[in-house]
């Protein structure tokens, strides 16, 4: 191949390092295929170039979305296309006739909410709705929650417009019967020829998307559809360059009952007497999934308002008729139906029913999120059966699964007889894929004898092609080889998926390969929590691709910015798993290339909380930058940064030197060639450090000669306040003292102030971070013991809840209740206050939000009087300490911050108030906008009762 010469020819990337092509090695399923090259197209002539090189070269080529597929169909050995970061518009929008065009790399969501202007929608409702493009979700023949009522894509697909292997266009639309072109006429011919044993053969359900959709050929009056050829056919017959979709009105109204089961068995019967109410989905959750799902943060509450008890199994069923009375009246009617055999609990209220089916559509990685070694493992999750077999359906197969050794996890569609079950198995070991070997043959026996079909939605892949002659017979297999002979006769396109495909169980082709080894160096982190440790921890990624969500939550910010991979928590992952294991070359941790691939990751935390897997990619990036300072030192910008708590007292007594940097001309421009601190940031200005009162000489402002003995709150002054922003201290300080507390600084006479150790941790100057932490445990401990310790800098102050336990040995437990920001302490605290603003813009710090401690804040600022609180949905601003003051890093930055906030910012009137805790949320908000945001202490001090 020569990636040079395509390089050169097309607009978009060629990338051939192994850290790229590693990051496209693997989808959501077992299997881990390196790519010789992976193109990012910019135009559709890139992907023909693409096309052309690898039909020359004889070198395989696989079209990906989102890279969320489940049985492994989009990795190969040769060139991977990833349509998802360019080719994602909306050609054209036909409201009136409700079709669209598209570009097969759109995301579901995306579609949708452009969508949503017009009252339309795409209907194909797949739970990887936030990450799954239109083009692999035509690839997959996908399905989702209300395909009861709207189908599967093959029933909303109108036509495509295709690539071919030779490099040919074509139209796959609805065609005459008697055309006469050579490849209809063939595809028509073989139809017609196969069309009895194509009725005896492919299984009567809605849910069959197993081999080709060549039924579409069989004789008929209608004309026949040749869309319906491509779509399932995962990229082996053609490569998609745009889609025209059939589209719906939105659901106006909707009702959701959640009936709940006292065994599995009676959830699975009564399936098939609720779909006669009407319902346009019935979907279940079962007890694995209930019980993990309040082992996770973001979940619990949630899971906990609409569980009662702990049942064996619940069916949420929803009811969209236009008119709410009816919705109502077949509500009841599912009370009635289920009298005796499952209680309901009605949720009528939007707000509610999204709540619930949040909790639902993250199903998959709710499930994947055992934290032990064997994993629900997908490759018969995919089986579907007669709504009437489902009970002795599900039986049958959990017996299976009991009687290899494990047990099976069950959530999905039990409206159209599919359920997702995935068995728990380890497959670093022989016994795990021997288990997998002999579930697969006696599974699909069972949905055999059930007439099912044994891929009903997630499609074949590798995992369940294999399996075709089984299910079909082995003429047709013939027929599939056939089809795919007129389309590609050279195998260029997806090989080895439908057609030709190797072993499910080649273990040569899975993720944990029989040489999967990992690197025991100890990490820097107590990842104790862990099966296996930091390992362990990467390992939990399922690459489900949940980090790829362009809207809602915070998660993944350096995304949102640059649409690429490598900037993603699941592209990192896979990185660190693969250098790890030794298979991205020897010291791959501590490499340039890793840098790069943590360089734009903000340590937002974020992903520790929205990823169901709870990869924390924060504490992983303190790991590679550890590594990296042990074998290449800690260059000269990483010193400032770390050491500004040390050196910070000494500068700010030069205050009026040290600011001359943005005063002076050129002194900025050099300072960006010293330190790589961008010319085009001005810094945050010295000024004179806030002191406690208590500390102040007589006479000097705001002198407090308080008793240290009378002290119920400490107030931690961190660094960047302490030095930059005094005046946020003093209005802490004076809300503090209103609420008749003793205040004091915790920090002994005569030393240097105390440290989170913060800055120490973002730079991988690990010993150093745990003497800091360590220096203020101790004197901590020494404060009086029934005082609280408050502190404004949420980076700073969740330190001591997150980072300090799992590096200090002897971390002092009953801190953790007694270290708090300053919003917690006050949201509990009575205030006399007075009004000061009609509206409230409040903008939450990525650490406030990964600790779950928005609602103290909030909850603050409605103390006081007629003030409307409205809480910015928007991701990192952007800043994140010296993430946007550095050379490298400042345009992400500003465009992370342009991606929701600011915008937000500049459209809030100009009597509101703009609130954000986080130094760097400030300073990014102030360079962005021009508007002063305030810390929520300087707000409350502005509306004290007394002034």
């Amino acid at each position: 191949m020569d990636w040079q010469r395509l390089a050169r020819e097309i607009e978009g990337d060629v990338l051939t390092n192994a850290f790229d092509r590693g990051r496209y090695a693997t989808d959501a399923s077992i299997y881990q295929i390196m790519p010789k090259g992976v193109v990012v197209p910019r135009q559709f002539s890139d992907v023909e170039a693409a096309l052309a090189m690898g039909r020359e070269s004889g070198t395989p080529v696989t079209a990906r979305g989102g890279g969320t597929s489940q049985a492994g169909q989009t990795v190969n050995s040769g060139i991977v296309l990833d349509f998802s970061r360019h080719l994602n518009g909306i050609l054209e929008l036909d409201v009136e006739n409700r079709r669209a065009v598209v570009q097969p790399g759109i995301v579901l969501d995306e579609l949708n909410r452009a969508l949503r202007r017009h009252g339309l929608w795409f209907p194909v409702d797949v739970s990887t709705a936030s990450r799954a493009t239109i083009g692999g979700m035509a690839a997959n023949n996908s399905c989702g929650s209300r395909s009861i009522k709207y189908g599967l894509m093959r029933d909303n697909v109108v036509a495509i417009d295709g690539l071919l292997a030779d490099g040919s266009r074509a139209r796959f639309a609805e065609a005459s019967r008697d055309a006469n072109d050579p490849m209809t006429k063939a595809l028509l011919d073989l139809g017609a020829r196969e069309a009895d044993e194509i009725a005896s053969r492919f299984p009567k359900v809605q849910r069959r998307v197993g081999g080709y959709n060549i039924d579409a050929l069989v004789p008929g009056d209608a004309p026949v559809r040749l869309a319906d050829l491509l779509v399932g056919s995962e990229g082996t017959l053609a490569i998609s360059e745009a889609i025209e979709i059939k589209l719906s009105p939105i659901l106006t109204d909707k009702v959701l009952g959640v009936v709940h089961f006292p065994t599995f068995w009676a959830a699975m019967d009564a399936a098939q007497h609720i779909v006669e109410l009407g319902p346009v989905a019935v979907e279940l959750v079962d007890h694995n999934m209930i019980a993990l799902g309040r082992d996770i943060p973001q979940f619990r509450p949630i899971v906990e308002e609409f569980v009662r008890g702990d049942p064996a199994a619940l069916l949420l069923v929803e009811f969209s008729e236009p008119d709410h009375a009816e919705n109502l009246r077949r509500l009841a009617g599912l009370h009635d139906v289920m009298a005796g055999r499952g209680h309901v609990v009605d949720a009528v209220e939007p707000a509610f029913q999204a709540r619930i089916w949040g909790v639902r559509t993250q199903g998959l990685n709710i499930m994947m999120s055992m934290r032990e070694a064997g994993k629900p493992v997908s490759f018969v999750e995919d089986c579907a059966v007669p709504l009437e077999d489902l009970a002795p359906f599900t039986e049958e197969l959990t017996s299976l699964f009991r009687k290899h050794g494990t047990d099976g996890t069950w959530y999905a569609h039990a409206s159209v007889g599919l359920l997702h079950v995935r068995p728990v198995l380890n497959l670093k070991e022989d016994l795990g894929v021997k288990q997998l070997r002999e579930i697969a043959e006696e599974s699909f026996d069972v949905v055999a004898k059930y007439k099912g079909s044994h891929s009903g939605e997630h499609g074949d892949g590798i995992v369940r092609s294999e399996f075709h002659e089984r299910m079909f017979g082995s003429r047709m297999v013939r027929n599939f080889g056939e089809v795919k002979d007129q389309f590609d006769p050279g195998g260029v396109l997806n090989p080895g998926k439908i057609t030709a495909a190797p072993k499910m169980d080649d273990r040569s082709l899975f993720r944990y390969p029989p040489d999967y080894t990992y690197d025991s160096t100890k990490p820097a982190f107590d990842w104790a929590g862990w099966p296996g440790g930091l390992h362990g921890a990467v390992e939990m990624c399922n690459n489900n691709g949940a980090c790829r969500k362009l809207a809602g939550g915070a998660m993944c910010p350096s995304y949102r910015a640059t649409r690429n991979e490598r900037d993603l928590t699941r592209g990192r992952a896979n990185t660190l798993r693969l250098a790890l294991t030794g298979q991205l070359g020897p010291d791959a941790l501590a490499s340039d290339e890793m840098a790069e691939t943590m360089k734009l990751c903000v340590g937002c935390k974020a992903c520790k909380r929205e990823c169901p897997m709870s990869i924390d990619m924060a504490k992983m990036k303190i790991e590679v930058a550890a590594a990296r300072a042990k074998a290449n030192g800690v260059p000269l910008r990483d010193k400032l940064i770390a050491h500004l708590p040390r050196y910070a007292p000494y500068a700010s007594r030069l205050r009026h030197l040290m600011n001359l940097r943005d005063v002076l001309p050129g002194a900025a421009w050099l300072s960006e060639k010293l330190t790589g601190l961008s010319a085009e940031r001005t810094l945050p200005v010295w000024r004179k450090p806030w002191q406690e009162p208590s500390r102040r000489l007589p006479g000097q402002k705001g002198f407090n000669p308080i008793s240290r003995k009378s002290v119920d709150v400490y107030l931690f002054a961190d660094t960047y306040n302490r030095y930059f922003e005094p005046e946020n201290l003093e209005a802490a300080y004076n809300v503090l003292r209103a609420t008749g507390a003793g205040v004091a600084d915790p920090t002994p006479f005569g030393e240097r102030p105390l440290c989170s150790g913060r800055t120490y941790l973002a730079t991988g100057m690990i010993e150093e971070a745990r003497r800091e932490m360590h220096r203020t445990m101790r004197a901590f401990q020494a404060l009086n013991p029934d005082a609280v310790i408050v502190g404004l800098e949420p980076s700073c102050i969740l330190t001591f809840r997150d980072e300090a336990p799992r590096l200090l040995n002897d971390w002092d437990e009953t801190l953790n209740t007694r270290i708090k920001l300053f919003e917690e302490h006050i949201a509990g605290q009575e205030l006399s206050l007075k009004p000061v603003a009609q509206r409230a813009l409040l903008h939450g710090h990525c650490h406030q939000k990964a600790e779950n401690v928005m609602g103290p804040v909030e909850a603050a600022l409605r103390k006081i009087p007629d003030l409307e609180v409205e809480t910015i949905d928007s991701s990192c601003c952007g800043m994140a300490g010296a993430f946007g003051y550095q050379a490298e890093t400042i345009e992400v930055s500003k465009a992370m911050g342009e991606l929701s906030l600011l915008p937000a910012v500049r459209a809030a009137d100009a009597g509101d108030l703009i609130v954000a805790d986080g130094t760097s949320c400030r300073h990014q908000i102030g360079d962005g906008t021009g508007r002063e945001a305030l810390h929520v202490a300087r707000v409350l001090e502005m509306a004290l009762a007394n002034g």
